[in-house]
Parts: C-alpha cells; sequence; structure tokens
C-alpha cells in the first residue's frame, strides 16, 4: 500500500495520555465524587432512568487497581457525522484493552449502530488497526446514523451482545449518539444482561460540551482546517483588494465553529446565531449590518472583505423562523402533491403567496428568487423545510447587494461589491487530526476502558484540564444523565443531552465583541496557516482559542 510521507509518519506519532493513565494499567486507582443530578426536569429524568441515574462523577489517579480480574469482550460503534480523531479513540480504547489482558477482545460494529443490530463486525488485531492511528476519517469500521431508541432494538441489541459474549459497548458520538448510549445504558441494566455502555463526546459542531465536557473531540482539528483555509481566502482578498468573501461554516444549532473561526482569522464579519435569536433580528437588520462595514471599508477604497455565516443562522432569525413554519404547513399532507404538481415556479409563486400570511409573504419576497427555491427543494422524513439546503451566505450576499444598491441611489455608498462564495463544512470532519485531537482522542479511547474496568454504565467518558499540557490532564467519567433534559421531539417529550449553545455572557464571546468593531472597519486579518504536528509546543501543541479564552489564558 503507497502511503504519503506525512501519513507514514503520522501512524508512528505516540499519543501523549494524562499523567495520571501512564502508571500502568494496574496503578490506576478511582475515586468517586458526588451524586448527580440531571441539568433540568430531575424527577422526570430520575424516573426514566432509575437504574442509572444520580450515580457519581468519578475521577482516576495514581494507586492501587482494585478492578475485579475478569475477561473484557468489549464493541466498539461509530456514530453519527465523521470527526478528526475518531480512530484514535478507537486505538486508544484497544491499546488499553490489550495492556490490561492479551486475551481481551475488540469488536468493531460495522456502518455505526446498525453495525450492532445487523450482527455486522470485525474483530480488531494489532495488524489492522495500526493502519488507522492517527489518522483522519472513520473507515476504520465506518459510521451511520441509525438511532437505537426502541425496546425492539434494545432486545436485538442484547442477544447479539449474548451471542458473543460481549462485556460492554462504547458509542463514538455526539449528543443524540450519547443520548442513545444512556438509554440503551438503562435497558441494559434494568434487563441485567451484564452490558455496560460507556460513551465518548464527538462532533465537530462544538455543541456537546458543558462544565465536565470542556470540548468535544474532533472540533479543534475541524476548526484549524476551516481558519486555515479563511486565513488564505483573507489573504488573497488583501493582495486582489476586489472581492467580498461569505465564507458558511457548519454549525446547525450552534456556532461555536463560526466563533472559533473568527477568533483565529479576525474577520470583516462574523453572525452568531444565538446574538441573532437574543437581539431577534430580521434579515434587514442583518444585511444592513454588513452592508454597514462594506461602505465603511469602501469609503477608505478597501472593496473587499471576509464574512462568516454559520450553516443554521436563518433558523435563528424569528421572521424567517415562522416564514419555515408556515411554508411546513402550507405543503403538509396532501397540499404538498398539489404544489409539485404545478408546472411553473410562477404558478407555485401564486400557491405560496395564496397560502403564506401577509408577514411571511412580505419576508419571503424580500428574498432571491434562488433562495425562494430553495425553500421547496425535497423536504426531510418528516416533510419540514431542509434547512441546510438553504445556501444562506448568498442569501445574505444577495441582500446586502440589495442594501447597497439602495445607497447608491440615495448618494450614501459609491464603492463596489463583487461577492464570492464558499461553504467549508466536509473539508473538515475528516482531516489528519491536530496533535490535540490525536492525544485527546487516544486518552478518552484509554480512559472508556478503564470506566468498563471498574465497572461502570451509562458513563462519559471525561477527560478535563484540557488548556494545560497533556500530563496535567485529568481522567475520569461522569453519568450521561447529568447532561440531559426533557425536550419536545417529535410531538412527545423525550430525554435528551441539551446542547450547549454559545454563551453570550461568556469570554470568547465577550472578546469578540470587544474587537469585532474594529475588525469590521479596518483589516486585522490573522493567517493561522496549516496545521503544525511537529515543532515548538506554541505552534504544534496549542489548544482553541475558545478553550484558551473560557480557561483564562
Amino acid at each position: 500500500m503507497i502511503i504519503s510521507p506525512l501519513q507514514k509518519q503520522r501512524l508512528q506519532y505516540n499519543p501523549k495520555l494524562p499523567g495520571m493513565l501512564r502508571h500502568g494499567i494496574k496503578e490506576i486507582s478511582v475515586k468517586e465524587g458526588e451524586e448527580t443530578r440531571s441539568v433540568a426536569d430531575q424527577e422526570k429524568i430520575a424516573a426514566l432512568f432509575p437504574n442509572t441515574y444520580g450515580k457519581k462523577e468519578i475521577t482516576f489517579e495514581k494507586g492501587e487497581n482494585t478492578s475485579p480480574a475478569k475477561k473484557q469482550v468489549v464493541g466498539v460503534i461509530l456514530s453519527g457525522g465523521q470527526a478528526p480523531g475518531g480512530h484514535n479513540v478507537v486505538c486508544g480504547l484497544y491499546d488499553a484493552l490489550k495492556a490490561t489482558d492479551k486475551e481481551n477482545v475488540l469488536f468493531g460494529f460495522k456502518g455505526g449502530p446498525s453495525g450492532l443490530l445487523e450482527d455486522d463486525y470485525l474483530i480488531f488485531d494489532d495488524e489492522y488497526i495500526d493502519q488507522f492511528r492517527n489518522t483522519g476519517g472513520f473507515d476504520i469500521i465506518g459510521s451511520g446514523r441509525t438511532k437505537l431508541e426502541t425496546e425492539e432494538q434494545f432486545a436485538v441489541a442484547a442477544e447479539v451482545c449474548k451471542k458473543h459474549g460481549i462485556t460492554a459497548i462504547v458509542i463514538i458520538g455526539g449528543d443524540d449518539s450519547n443520548t442513545n448510549a444512556a438509554v440503551l445504558a438503562e435497558y441494559f441494566a434494568a434487563h441485567e444482561t451484564g452490558v455496560q455502555v460507556i460513551g465518548c463526546p464527538k462532533t465537530i459542531d462544538g455543541d456537546l460540551k458543558n462544565e465536565d465536557i470542556e470540548c468535544s473531540f474532533g472540533f479543534d482539528t475541524a476548526t484549524k482546517t476551516y481558519s486555515e483555509l479563511i486565513g488564505n481566502i483573507e489573504r488573497d482578498a488583501n493582495s486582489a483588494k476586489k472581492y467580498w468573501h461569505f465564507v458558511k461554516v457548519m454549525g446547525r444549532s450552534a456556532s461555536h465553529v463560526a466563533l472559533e473561526c473568527a477568533l483565529e482569522t479576525q474577520p470583516n464579519i462574523c453572525l452568531v446565531s444565538e446574538e441573532v435569536a437574543e437581539k431577534k433580528m430580521s434579515l434587514a437588520q442583518i444585511s444592513n449590518y454588513i452592508a454597514d462595514s462594506v461602505a465603511a471599508r469602501a469609503a477608505k477604497g478597501w472593496n473587499f472583505g471576509v464574512a462568516i455565516i454559520p450553516e443554521g443562522v436563518v433558523e435563528f432569525v424569528p421572521e424567517f423562523s415562522v416564514l419555515i413554519k408556515e411554508i411546513n404547513e402550507l405543503l403538509a399532507g396532501e397540499k404538498a402533491q398539489e404544489f409539485n404538481a404545478l408546472a411553473s415556479w410562477k404558478e407555485k409563486y401564486a400557491f405560496i403567496e395564496n397560502g403564506l400570511t401577509k408577514e411571511s409573504m412580505a419576508v419571503f419576497a424580500i428574498l432571491p428568487e434562488t433562495i425562494q427555491q430553495q425553500l421547496f427543494l425535497e423536504r426531510d422524513p418528516h416533510g419540514n423545510v431542509q434547512v441546510s439546503l438553504i445556501e444562506s451566505e448568498k442569501l445574505f450576499s444577495a441582500l446586502v447587494k440589495a442594501n447597497l444598491d439602495e445607497r447608491k441611489k440615495n448618494g450614501t455608498y459609491k464603492g463596489k461589491f463583487s461577492p464570492l462564495h464558499h461553504f467549508f463544512g466536509y473539508e473538515g470532519r475528516c482531516a489528519f487530526p491536530s496533535n490535540f485531537d490525536a492525544d485527546y482522542c487516544y486518552s478518552l479511547g484509554y480512559n472508556a476502558f478503564m470506566l468498563i474496568q471498574y465497572g461502570y454504565n451509562g458513563y462519559l467518558s471525561k477527560i478535563s484540564n484540557l488548556s494545560k499540557p497533556a500530563e496535567e490532564w485529568v481522567a475520569g467519567g461522569m453519568p450521561i444523565t447529568k447532561m440531559m433534559n426533557m425536550e419536545r421531539r417529535h410531538g412527545e417529550d423525550k430525554p435528551v443531552i441539551r446542547k450547549a449553545l454559545v454563551e453570550l455572557d461568556g469570554k470568547p464571546f465577550k472578546y469578540f465583541e470587544a474587537h469585532r468593531e474594529q475588525w469590521a472597519a479596518e483589516t486585522c486579518y490573522l493567517y493561522p496557516g496549516a496545521i503544525q504536528y511537529y515543532g515548538p509546543d506554541e505552534v504544534c501543541n496549542l489548544t482553541t482559542r475558545t478553550l484558551a479564552l473560557e480557561k483564562g489564558e
């Protein structure tokens, strides 16, 4: 097999572990902390999880290993979208398992949770797993988005585990996947299967975080990858001096990715969805805000700039959110067939005009025709608008152009506005993990096995103190139920892990808020460059600006 020189070097990299996990398996003891409560809806969550709720947080430290000696047969699942470092979680889990007992076995269920239900697996060995160390992607066993949420699925999972003598399942995923892990853990406990479930926090969106989980894995690498590209675009913009670049980045529910990229590159504009919602900003207000920057820079002879747009920002604009709800209602049931049967856009437009309220039609009418049509593309499985298909970067550049055209008419703007558009998403999901993510993910996997060895169930592998060198990281675990609350999903109240949105009173946003006025008018670009794997600590082991600011560094 031919591999690149960098891949060859990365395969040989030895990830760093937290200090207390470096002593050897026999010298790792456990310290239990306080009992936990869910973040909200305590009575309801406790009632739904009688066997796994209220458990204690734990920390590993140097000391005698008092866990019972037993052969462990563990299954691992990659769930949801890819995130850099996933392979190292599996590698860390495998290495800890084999370091404890060479007879221990690791099953990899293929294609996500469906692999467990379909009994589709491989058994890891050294030769196979060594091909994937410190590499990006989830191709080691593949991933999938099947949800584990029904009694029938749980019963099948229990039978598959029984068939192979599996003692524990590790689910590597985001908030939904770890919610499923918590429910599966409760089922296994209630039915006395003897199978433990451990979760690992993964998502490049950065919204699986709280006072215990400082950062989800993949966020570091993905934002560094996007920031390199944005920095390159900024340098090009500052060289050509004739284009405004509108860059959409991933982040459907939260703007952590956009904010981190802004902190790393200092663009002229960065929208933060949570602020848009808090201030109830309209499309007109947002376009006016961006147009002010365009005009201010044009007055200095700078007809160029860079704006970062979070993927899901339009859902946070109150008037747009109402419009989407009305469109969902307009095309509910048989009405969708009636709409789709219309031959021309003119006929469809008349159908829409007749079905929307006056207020929503006013919003719809100001949208570019391409965006209008995107709102009526194929629906999601629930018959709703697929907001992720809306090219919000093109929407806002079109609205800004219309705003500037009006300013030209009244003589308040004389510049040139030539927009270009970019969407950075898949470019970062499978990138070579940074040293931080390589180390963090390996530690999460190694730590997950320690939770299994000590008999914990329904826990999330937890590595904290992440802004410090890896030697000072703290390893432990927390009950997944601690992160849960009740939310309305598809007409029912469901227990789910609460998504972490950007905190507008948090240090990262406050830093951004204090500097964005200057960035909007001046050219203050930063050029992060490519991720560095070798060299001084300050360039190859640096953490995200978000984490550094949150920790006061």
